[in-house]
């Protein structure tokens, strides 16, 4: 992935948000579902063409002014994300019990990156999810289980945790305390 395709989801996401549009109006507008608009939005997917397009079409603007806000830095030597600018993120509606912080998102040169603070709640569900990053994980609080593609890993307090996420997974929490992780996500043309 490159860094205009990064900023696409953001983009998608500001003009939904700024318009007042549910996700599910949007998707059904679009005739997509909910969550592929959350993993497009979120970083973990881009759309094809076909799809973009009638994401652009159900917002109801053209496309130059779509690509107008889509972020490109190339040779941008570092990358500032203030306080204000972080925001909690919205997945799929099959997802409970999970809470996403993102407290960095952007892009430098071919390289993108988002780092989120991530709460898995007790007995919260998810199915398990792939995304276009490599994937890395720090417990700051509680234990939990993750299962990627067919193996399960239990992760603690102080443990790290690095795989691709193009692998099927998720966390699991079937203790009696949040479990809460810095979550990074690593995008990059060569992914």
């Amino acid at each position: 992935m490159n860094n205009f395709l990064i900023g696409i989801g953001k983009r998608i996401k500001a003009i939904r948000n700024k318009q007042k549009i549910t996700i599910s109006t949007l998707a059904t507008i679009a005739g997509v579902s909910n969550g592929l608009i959350s993993r497009i939005e979120n970083g973990r997917t881009i759309p094809s063409l076909p799809v973009l397009l009638e994401l652009i079409s159900a917002l109801e603007i053209d496309a130059s002014t779509f690509f107008e806000g889509v972020e490109s830095k190339a040779g941008a030597k570092y990358i500032l994300t203030k306080k204000n600018e972080q925001q909690f993120i919205e997945k799929e509606t099959e997802a409970k019990g999970f809470t996403y912080h993102q407290i960095f998102g952007k892009s430098l040169n071919a390289i993108g990156f988002e780092a989120v603070i991530l709460t898995v709640a007790t007995n919260s569900f998810r199915e398990k999810v792939t995304t276009d990053a490599w994937e890395f994980k720090y417990i700051l609080s509680g234990t939990c289980k993750y299962i990627i593609d067919n193996e399960e890993v239990i992760v603690a307090e102080g443990d790290s945790l690095y795989f691709n996420g193009r692998l099927p997974h998720v966390p699991v929490n079937t203790s009696n305390n949040s479990c809460t992780m810095l979550v990074l996500y690593f995008y990059s043309e060569n992914n």
